[in-house]
C-alpha cells in the first residue's frame, strides 16, 4: 500500500512558534512553560504528519497540545500544518518521547496521552522499539492526573492485544479498556490520523480504546 511523500514546509513558513527541538525545551514540560498559561495539557506520542494535532487543537481551544515525533521530517511537516492553521495552543517537538516522559513531564500533570497507529516493529528482535512497552505505559500512567485519559488506536491486532495485556498487568490504576466507536468522517481529513484515513478506506479493522486513570 503506497504512502504519500512527506514534504518539509517551505522555508518561507515561520515555524518558530510551533516547532521545538529537544535541546531547546524547558526542564519541565507544562502548559505554563510551553504556552504561558494554565490550560489542561494533552500530549500525542508519534504525531506523524500532524493531522490529529491540527484537528484536535482547533476543536478544543481550551486545551493545549504537545506532539512528539522522532522523525524530524515528519515533525517539520506537522509543524507546518499547525503554522498554516495559525493555532496558538499546539506545538510540535522533534525528538524522542521516552526521555521527555522520564525526566520532564511532571507526575499527575496531563489531561490525556494519545498514541495512534504506532509503528508495530513486526520482527521479534525489534519489538523493544515499540512506543507502547512496559516502561512507556508506566510513564504515561504516572504523568496522567486522576481521571486523565490514555487513548490507544492501532490496526495491528497483535499489538493491540499485547498492549491491553501489559496495561492490565502493570498499570491497573488505568482501569479497564473502554471501546471508542468509529465516527463517520464529514470530510476527507476528518480522521484522527492519516493512518486511520487509510485503514478505513481500505476496510482494515481499527482497534480503538481509551483508559481513564482512577483516583
Amino acid at each position: 500500500m503506497s504512502r504519500s511523500p512527506i514534504r518539509r514546509p517551505p522555508a518561507s513558513l515561520d515555524l518558530s512558534k510551533v516547532l521545538r527541538l529537544v535541546d531547546s525545551l524547558p526542564e519541565v514540560l507544562s502548559s505554563d512553560s510551553m504556552f504561558g498559561n494554565a490550560k489542561p495539557l494533552e500530549i500525542e506520542v508519534g504525531s506523524g504528519k500532524g493531522l490529529f494535532m491540527s484537528n484536535a487543537s482547533a476543536e478544543n481551544p481550551r486545551h493545549n497540545f504537545l506532539g512528539v515525533e522522532i522523525n524530524a521530517k515528519c515533525a517539520e511537516h506537522a509543524a507546518g500544518r499547525l503554522a498554516r492553521a495559525e493555532v496558538t495552543n499546539a506545538i510540535m517537538i522533534s525528538g524522542d518521547a521516552e526521555p521527555l516522559f522520564n525526566e520532564r513531564v511532571p507526575a499527575e500533570s496531563l489531561e490525556a496521552v494519545h498514541v495512534y497507529f504506532p509503528d508495530p516493529w513486526w520482527k521479534k528482535k525489534q519489538r523493544k522499539r515499540r512506543v507502547l512497552n512496559e516502561r512507556s505505559i508506566l510513564n504515561f500512567s504516572k504523568a496522567l492526573r486522576a481521571g486523565g485519559r490514555l487513548h490507544v488506536w492501532t490496526d495491528v491486532l497483535d499489538y493491540f492485544e499485547e498492549t491491553v495485556e501489559i496495561i492490565a498487568e502493570i498499570a491497573p490504576e488505568l482501569g479497564v479498556p473502554i471501546p471508542e466507536e468509529e465516527i463517520e468522517a464529514q470530510h476527507d481529513l476528518d480522521y484522527r490520523t492519516h493512518f486511520e484515513r487509510r485503514s478505513r478506506r481500505h476496510r482494515i479493522p481499527v482497534y480503538r480504546v481509551r483508559y481513564e486513570k482512577r483516583g
